[in-house]
């Protein structure tokens, strides 16, 4: 198939509101696929290509992108995936004049369509409404099976790209292929939002009430001695946790797979930053250094099969009944079960002191879910806000092409009297923000770099975000985690705005 009829679909797809519109649109591009394109169009329609990060951002694709375009689709989707395979491949000094070359050589044989659909699959960011679910569905309608069957497959075997291929190459016997299996992740159980545990009490009636850690989600399995530990996205990283490997293996079960999160602790047992959480669990060198400096621990709380019973489709209580027989309260997340809504505050209030995120509420008859968001499973945190000044915004793509979409945000430095860059976000933004900003933002224009406006700082945000990291990205040496907005504050100047000091004091550690 030539990349301009997905580009042409994926563009069909980013233009309609209706999901059973979306549905359709997508099912008849898979049914014209071969079955060696069907995991390379999933990627690019999901907005993630089977190679995962590429190791190259927008100022790359600005620089390779020719002055020209090609006047005629010639591309195919088995050639971008190639080339997409050698740009992951590169390593080295001259790397990134190697990406350089091979993206430019890419991208003078595509359209301009074919460009900026590339350039935003290139560095993350094509936003066209092809969410998993509605290609999960779509899926399911060229292959002519049950939605839900195909999302348990999908589940169970971790990717949606290896089963739609299943599917429309073998039919409904393809299913038959997908169980649970030891040392085969599956996808974790995802969880919608409440604003408080009030409400979510009201949503679930008796509730199991979790501490909301904030780690890396840990997916565990053991047979016997043999242990593997797999991320939120399915990757292996054993290697770097050793002494979670040691806690599974002193557990009384021949097979086991856990789900819960490692952190790193203070010695005060309040967490560390998230991001130092996640240096120690990429790591691969020097972990026996780091395994002494700043170690990690389990916290689990949920199992998913236990000496060859399957517990997936049993309900939460019956699952914990058994995760407490074979794990210790250490390794545990601290839970209570109660409809009573002061109870419930009183355990998100000490959660939070203790310097964690919130609580998760759980359905306690809910089976495991896996893949999949729904309300089973809330989460309800404290968000922190800051008011930020808009110093710069990127030109959007997909729905949000015509728009200024990514904005650049700062805080006032006290001393200088300038602001501060910390990051970027271009969540939280409904279409009457994005209309209104837009037209804001340009009769502040200072001046244009690439797809970048530069504007007076005069546009003060308020910013929601979840933690302050380091960062030696940015001059201030810090950036925020999970960045949303929640509105523009015309009541406000720039004069008025946090300050760099403010946003420090959030760091933790």
């Amino acid at each position: 198939m030539k990349l301009n009829d997905l580009v042409l679909t994926s563009k069909l797809v980013a233009d309609t509101n209706s999901r059973l519109e979306k549905i359709a649109l997508l099912a008849a591009l898979l049914k014209r696929l071969a079955p060696n394109e069907i995991p390379i169009a999933v990627g690019f329609l999901t907005g993630w290509p089977r190679q995962g990060k590429l190791g190259v951002g927008w100022a790359s694709v600005a620089e390779a992108r020719p002055v020209a375009a090609a006047t005629e689709p010639a591309l195919d989707l088995a050639e971008v995936d190639r080339a997409f395979t050698e740009l992951q491949a590169m390593r080295g000094k001259r790397s990134a004049a190697e990406r350089k070359r091979l993206l430019s050589e890419l991208l003078a044989r595509s359209t301009a369509d074919e460009q900026s659909f590339l350039g935003a699959l290139a560095i993350g960011e094509v936003r066209q409404g092809a969410l998993d679910g509605v290609l999960t569905e779509a899926v399911a309608r060229a292959a002519a099976v049950p939605g839900d069957r195909v999302r348990r497959a999908v589940m169970l075997a971790g990717d949606l790209g290896s089963v739609a291929e299943g599917l429309l190459t073998d039919g409904d016997a393809a299913l038959i292929r997908y169980a649970l299996q030891l040392f085969r992740p599956v996808q974790p159980m995802l969880a919608d939002s409440a604003p408080t545990v009030a409400e979510a009490l009201a949503t679930l009636g008796t509730a199991v009430l979790e501490w909301k850690l904030d780690g890396a989600r840990v997916q565990v399995h053991r047979k016997d001695d043999r242990v593997a530990i797999y991320t939120r996205s399915l990757n292996d990283v054993t290697a770097a946790i050793p002494e979670v490997v040691d806690a599974v293996r002193a557990l009384p079960a021949r097979e086991i797979i856990l789900d819960g999160e490692v952190i790193a602790l203070l010695d005060s047992g309040k967490p560390m930053a998230f991001q130092d959480t996640m240096r120690r669990v990429g790591r691969r060198l020097d972990v026996e250094s780091l395994r002494s400096t700043m170690p990690v621990t389990p916290f689990f709380f949920d199992v998913l099969r236990v000496d060859g019973d399957d517990l997936l489709d049993e309900p939460l209580t019956a699952r914990l009944a058994r995760l407490d027989a074979i794990v210790p309260s250490t390794f545990r997340v601290p839970r209570l079960t109660t409809s009573d809504v002061d109870d419930a505050r009183q355990f998100a209030e000490d959660a939070i002191a203790r310097g964690h995120e919130g609580v998760m509420a759980k359905l306690p008859s809910a089976p495991y879910a896996a893949g999949r968001r729904g309300s089973a499973w809330l989460k309800v945190k404290t968000p922190r806000t800051l008011d930020l000044v808009v110093l710069a915004a990127e030109w959007g793509s997909g729905r949000r092409k015509g728009w200024l979409s990514n904005l650049h945000l700062g805080a006032r430095d006290p001393a200088s009297s300038q602001f501060i860059m910390l990051g970027k976000t271009f969540k939280g933004m409904t279409d009457e923000i994005l209309e209104w900003q837009t037209r804001e933002l340009l009769a502040r224009e200072t001046h244009r770099e690439g797809h970048v406006v530069f504007v007076r700082p005069e546009l003060v945000v308020e910013v929601a975000f979840n933690e302050v990291q380091r960062s030696s990205q940015y001059s201030g040496g810090v950036t925020l985690r999970f960045a949303r907005i929640k509105g523009y504050r015309p009541d406000k100047p720039a004069s008025e705005a946090d300050t760099i000091d403010a946003v420090r004091a959030f760091l933790q550690g």
